[in-house]
């Protein structure tokens, strides 16, 4: 069955069940996952971030709980309505179709009251992650669209709405990642690894300089913290073509984290880890130690701030991270030293520092971890 039709039924369900509870008179339990690190697993033997099974329960007949309810079923309606009328809309779109000016009089007070379903965009994307979550259909499978941030370029050949692309002929620029990765046929990839790369500015010069060419591989950035779609793609291409990841990123808990979002998963879409973590993605820098084993210069050294310390000692209650003598040493020096460095500070040893030296040394020595 098509993704979208299979996702319709599941709404239609839903709508459904909540009529014939109305009808016999009974409430409307919504019964949600709870999104959040206390219902986060980490399953060690797997290496990936999992959804437990805490649910909260939205209750029609809950003061505190009815205004999330009428959002949640009428966003399920929206998106509903979007598929049967064949429309892909964005999160964007969703945000303003449902956003309007409810007025009701206090029965108390008898005074007029205006109020918006929605007042931030951040309240309908939440909902839109209940409703995934609720009836396990995705927002790939609904068809709704959103900022796609992800490039790539390399020795691959895909195959988009019957148009047959090889991303090596892309000259500068690069291939969008789309916000489905799914909805492209991977027809050829001739790569030895994939090399993602935190920072866009980082990832154009690889891509100018032609680093893929030169040491075959498949270059990928997600322009920080990276959306679902280049989460995806990395995944395919390590889950369908066995290719080693390697993560390239700042010498900052920010950094640090990013590559735990590919490795891992991520907290608020621990649900969706089995289909967008590589929990055999490799770090190869930029460590904190490597400040000092590559004496780095001082006057390239930035001082961490009090929030980078914060987020530092944050990681190191997490499990994937604390489990980890490699990681606890790093994160404890950091901690310590209060310094952090960018990608690009090994420039200051000569321009081809970075991609003749340094990128190929830290594969040839994490590769066979």
């Amino acid at each position: 069955m098509d993704m979208r039709k299979a996702a319709l039924e599941k709404l239609r369900a839903l709508g459904k069940y909540v009529a014939d509870k109305l009808q016999r008179g009974e409430e409307p339990v919504l019964e949600i996952p709870v999104r959040s690190l206390s219902n986060t697993i980490w399953d060690e033997k797997a290496g990936i971030l999992r959804l437990g099974s805490q649910k909260s329960r939205r209750r029609l007949l809950d003061r505190s709980s009815v205004r999330a309810y009428a959002q949640t079923l009428y966003l399920a309606h929206i998106i509903a309505k979007a598929i049967e009328e064949g429309d892909y809309p964005t999160i964007r779109d969703l945000y303003y179709a449902a956003k309007h000016t409810i007025t009701w009089r206090d029965p108390v007070t008898n005074r007029r009251i205006a109020e918006n379903s929605f007042e931030e965009q951040s309240e309908s994307d939440s909902i839109i992650q209940d409703i995934e979550v609720m009836l396990g259909i995705l927002r790939e499978q609904m068809g709704i669209m959103a900022d796609a941030k992800g490039k790539i370029v390399g020795n691959m050949v895909i195959e988009s709405k019957g148009h047959r692309l090889n991303l090596a002929e892309f000259g500068v620029g690069a291939y969008a990642i789309p916000p489905n990765a799914d909805d492209i046929n991977i027809l050829k990839v001739e790569a030895d690894y994939v090399l993602v790369i935190e920072k866009d500015a980082v990832f154009n010069r690889l891509n100018n300089e032609e680093f893929w060419k030169k040491h075959n591989c498949i270059i990928v950035t997600g322009k920080g913290q990276p959306d679902r779609g280049t989460r995806r793609m990395v995944r395919r291409l390590w889950e369908e073509f066995g290719l080693p990841v390697y993560v390239l990123a700042d010498a900052d808990p920010y950094g640090f984290y990013i590559y735990s979002v590919y490795k891992c998963g991520s907290i608020s879409l621990s649900y969706e880890s089995e289909r967008l973590a590589v929990p055999e993605a490799k770090f190869i820098g930029v460590y904190p130690s490597d400040i000092y084993r590559y004496k780095i210069p001082k006057n390239f050294i930035i001082k961490a701030t009090e929030r980078d310390l914060k987020r530092a000692r944050e990681l190191l209650n997490y499990p994937w991270f604390a489990n980890s003598k490699l990681w606890r040493r790093e994160l404890e020096l950091f901690l310590k030293k209060k310094e952090k460095v960018e990608i690009e500070a090994f420039s200051g040893f000569g321009l081809k520092f970075l991609t003749e030296k340094y990128i190929p040394k830290k594969i040839k020595m994490f590769g066979s971890d």
